[in-house]
């Protein structure tokens, strides 16, 4: 696989009762990603499938906030979150 395709994923930690923008709580590809993704599994976290959203937020830091350019796109996952929570009754 070249490594320029290699599976991506990142991890967002969000306080709705905190004024503060969700943070990057985990980031990485190939096996760390394999890893970060196994994790949300086995701990029930839904999985967005966003390969241009992680691009970007594999560009930040862990626990940095995202910016604010980035609001848009994880407000959007976090109500695809919000849906299937609401879907399943939690």
């Amino acid at each position: 696989m070249n490594r320029t395709n290699r599976k991506q994923a990142a991890a967002l930690s969000y306080n709705p009762d905190s004024a503060g923008a969700p943070i990057i709580k985990a980031k990485g590809k190939g096996i760390i990603a394999d890893k970060i993704l196994e994790s949300a599994r086995e701990n029930n976290i839904p999985i967005q499938e966003d390969p241009a959203l992680v691009e970007l937020l594999g560009q930040l830091e862990i626990n940095e906030a995202i910016p604010e350019d980035l609001y848009q796109a994880v407000a959007e996952v976090f109500a695809f979150v919000y849906r299937l929570d609401r879907r399943l009754g939690k």
